[in-house]
């Protein structure tokens, strides 16, 4: 056997007898949520009770899907009109909602559920997370709260499409406005009418 060959027959015996150790795939656990200590549980069901109290209006929005950037340009949105999301534990916020009074079956809503709290404006806070909706598929009025009574998803859809109070308020005064002259014409015509109708009951 040459010496070439030797050393290669070595070689083959050595790898038989050793096999390479398997290499370790890296398995990447999904980053689950910490578990709240109590003294934040406590700031997050003060600061529920808080906007429970203060706000006129609170829609629940589906956001399971949404992105950060998402969420984070629907904020800005939300604070322009006066209103806040707020994102918590379904229980927690059943727990602030209880002792309001407000009826929030969590076994109701498998998605994870966002809470808008509206402190100016009734209508505001639907309108704009339903005008975002229409950008952002993944999010959904899942329902809300008018006078501390539960309305539907579809009663909250069909508020935000209502005009605002400050939109009602300018149509009002442009209809009062820009048509005094016919105004005044219809007044005096249907005065006309009602005294002839009176005649002709008299007679």
């Amino acid at each position: 056997m040459s010496a070439e060959n030797a050393d290669f027959f070595c070689s083959f015996l050595l790898k038989r007898n050793n096999p390479p150790k398997l290499q370790r795939r890296r398995i990447i656990k999904p980053i689950t949520a910490m578990a709240l200590t109590k003294t934040q549980k406590q700031n997050i069901l003060e600061d529920l009770r808080d906007k429970t109290a203060k706000a006129k209006a609170i829609v629940l929005v589906g956001i399971s899907g949404l992105k950060v950037k998402e969420i984070s340009e629907l904020r800005k949105r939300l604070k322009l009109v006066d209103a806040n999301l707020k994102v918590v534990k379904k229980t927690l916020a059943n727990l602030v909602f209880k002792e309001n009074k407000l009826d929030f079956e969590e076994e109701n809503f498998k998605t994870e559920v966002g809470f808008v709290f509206g402190f100016k404006d009734e209508v505001l806070p639907a309108k704009t997370v339903y005008q975002s909706s229409k950008e952002y598929e993944n999010l959904k009025i899942l329902g809300g709260y008018l006078e501390k009574k539960f309305k539907m998803a579809e009663e909250m859809i069909t508020l935000a499409q209502l005009p605002t109070k400050n939109e009602l308020l300018a149509k009002l005064i442009g209809s009062i406005n820009a048509p005094v002259s016919n105004f005044v014409y219809s007044l005096k015509y249907n005065l006309k009418g009602l005294v002839y109708l009176l005649s002709v009951i008299k007679k």
